[in-house]
């Protein structure tokens, strides 16, 4: 298995490249400033079928066979937008990863035809509502419940940070949900049967609540939701009753690697913003890049980035191969899957800490990219699993009986 990239993917590339450094980058420090989300830019990204990557066409997807790495394609789209800036990024992978992707795999025929056109072409959105105030990778402490009262779902309770839920253009959001108890069928002991709803915006009694005012990402939409005797009928249950959170944890492991794509994006920005500044930069009579101290901080970057991207093409390639029935287990992709998200998110947080001191005090300033990036870098470390959980994974995929 070889996870070169294809002169095709190069291309692509330098095609998101060029998008994002036309339609974000000029604005992009105003709309920080402002958390605007530009629902328009985002429809343009859906125009560059950059939503439909991993889609069949049927649906308006780019029907990439597996062969081709259409999930490799999407790693690299969520790579480059950001470099020039996270929140897009995060927008995108999660507009795929967790609105698009669920309704894909796990959806009805009806399901996919109702919803997917439109959040394909990216002139919608979609979410996926998994973490409570009290409940995140802990499902038995989910609280949400979904009782199904004759010919519909009435669901009630409340997720929070949920990406892509409340904006403009968000068509659907689907949750997890407590649907009944279940029993083992080993040990007797009776546990919450987990569900995955379906649930339209505009739906009764189904609200998000205003915007965070968050750390970084802030062009990103997420809101907290919350859920009053919401209906919605009974055929909105997405997949089979009872396996609603094993859905969302095969779906997580493909935005682990996108997460990684997007640290990876974050890490090149960090190299190219300090490579510049260190030959413009006079002091004492030489630019900045002469001095070993400043020199050997941006060569420690070129080898996070190096590193991080490997491993995240590795674990992309490997998606893409079981995709098309060849290649490594489910198994071996999940513990891929596990060490490049840990890897390359530890190393943006770092890289954006080390592109801040190489800037000095105008590293301090918003005028500076740098200054978002140093913001904007420490939700990798918890979004899509956190560093624990992701050497918790690792440590068990090593044979160790970690709890």
């Amino acid at each position: 298995m070889s996870f070169e990239l294809t002169r095709e993917h190069e291309e692509f590339r330098r095609t998101v490249r060029d998008f994002a450094e036309a339609e974000i980058g000029p604005h992009v420090a105003r709309w920080d400033r402002e958390h605007h989300f530009p629902v328009d830019v985002v429809q343009k990204m859906g125009d560059l079928g950059l939503f439909g990557l991993t889609a069949p066409e049927e649906y308006g997807g780019a029907g990439i066979a597996p062969e081709d790495g259409p999930f490799t394609s999407l790693c690299l789209a969520i790579e480059e937008l950001g470099r020039v800036d996270q929140a897009m990024g995060i927008t995108l992978e999660a507009g795929v990863g967790l609105g698009i992707n669920p309704i894909l795999t796990f959806g009805t025929d009806a399901q996919r035809e109702q919803w997917l056109p439109e959040l394909v072409a990216g002139r919608r959105l979609a979410g996926f509502g998994l973490t409570e105030p009290g409940a995140g990778s802990d499902a038995g402490a989910t609280r949400t419940k979904a009782e199904l009262v004759g010919d519909e779902w009435v669901v009630n309770g409340a997720k929070q940070f949920i990406t892509n839920s409340g904006s403009a253009i968000t068509s659907v959001v689907t949750v997890t949900a407590r649907t009944g108890v279940s029993t083992s069928s080993t040990t007797g002991a009776e546990r919450p049967e987990i569900s995955a709803i379906i649930v339209p915006s505009g739906t009764p009694g189904f609200t998000a609540e205003p915007q965070y005012d968050k750390l970084g990402w802030h062009i990103s939409d997420t809101h907290p939701l919350t859920f009053v005797d919401a209906r919605v009928p009974a055929e909105n249950l997405l997949g089979e009753r009872g396996r609603g959170y094993a859905q969302f944890l095969a779906t997580l492991d493909d935005g682990r690697v996108a997460i990684a794509a997007l640290a990876t994006g974050l890490i090149q920005a960090c190299v190219d913003l300090c490579t510049t500044y260190a030959l413009e930069r006079q002091t004492m009579g030489g630019p900045i890049g002469r001095k070993q101290g400043v020199a050997f901080q941006i060569a420690d970057l070129e080898v996070m980035l190096h590193a991080s991207r490997l491993l995240t093409y590795k674990a992309a390639a490997m998606k893409d191969a079981m995709a098309g029935g060849r290649g490594p287990t489910a198994a071996e992709f999940k513990h891929a899957a596990s060490i490049a998200k840990l890897y390359t998110s530890e190393s943006a947080v770092t890289a954006t800490r080390i592109a801040t001191q190489v800037f000095g005090g105008y590293g301090f300033m918003e005028e500076y990219p740098v200054a978002r990036f140093y913001r904007d870098a420490k939700i990798l470390e918890i979004g899509e699993g956190t560093s624990e959980v992701q050497r918790m994974l690792i440590a068990r995929g090593l044979g160790l009986p970690v709890e």
